[in-house]
């Protein structure tokens, strides 16, 4: 894929087919920022981990490959979202699916992150996040 491919013009769209190729755009670059954890080394992850005050990030081999593989995981789904974005009409059916498993999934992750006990911070943010912009896309994938 060429770079004309990657930054398709938002012109000829309609007002809110622009506001849903824009909103995908940010939640895919907001995705794409985790590309850079799958690279961290174990010692930034491990301060990362005591700074957020659940203490020590423990060094068996799954930990690494959980979290690098779930990074990268988050890191697809934002070029998925970024591809979508540029042919909002053509993949309207896929990114209103996408809406909502990920409306689904913000309120899993929500009760998850109570349940694992994970910093109130954490757990007041990440699912109610994930809720708010998969409502948004939803509202903005609707056809008129």
């Amino acid at each position: 894929m060429d770079s004309k491919h990657l930054f398709v013009s938002l012109q000829g769209l309609e007002r809110q087919e622009k506001m849903l190729a824009i909103l995908l755009r940010c939640i895919a670059a907001m995705l794409l920022l985790a590309v850079f954890p799958v690279f961290f080394p174990y010692a930034w992850m491990d301060a990362i981990h005591r700074a957020m005050g659940m203490g020590a990030l423990p060094g068996e081999p799954i930990v690494g490959y959980l979290s690098r593989s779930l990074s990268a995981f988050y890191a697809m789904h934002g070029a998925l979202y970024w591809f979508l974005s540029n042919d909002v009409r053509r993949y309207r059916a896929a990114i209103r699916f996408l809406a909502i498993l990920g409306l689904i999934f913000g309120v899993w992750i929500a009760a998850m992150d109570w349940a694992e006990g994970m910093p109130l911070m954490w757990t007041c943010c990440e699912g109610p996040i994930v809720l708010a912009l998969s409502a948004l896309v939803f509202v903005y994938s609707r056809e008129d």
